[in-house]
């Protein structure tokens, strides 16, 4: 959880969860760009990403990702290059 590829992934997930609630609810009724109710779409899309935040915090582990069963792969150790 301390390291930057689980946040990069955290917020990927919450992006997509966002954009997928917010589609699924101003797709719901076939609402009209102008008629959607956005106040309750962007409040449905923002608790969901939230609660995407909540579950990557949550399933975090020493080397897991923001998913339960996905892994975090080490970074490569680079040595500096002999000289002469």
């Amino acid at each position: 959880m301390t390291t930057p590829g689980f946040w990069k992934a955290t917020v990927e997930r919450m992006i997509r969860t966002f954009a997928q609630a917010l589609l699924a609810v101003l797709g719901a009724d076939h609402f009209g760009l102008f008629d959607a109710p956005w106040t309750a779409a962007f409040s449905t899309a923002g608790m969901a990403a939230f609660l995407a935040l909540v579950t990557a915090v949550a399933a975090a582990g020493d080397e897991q990702g923001p998913g339960i069963t996905e892994i975090v792969k080490p970074q490569p150790v680079t040595e500096p290059a002999p000289e002469g």
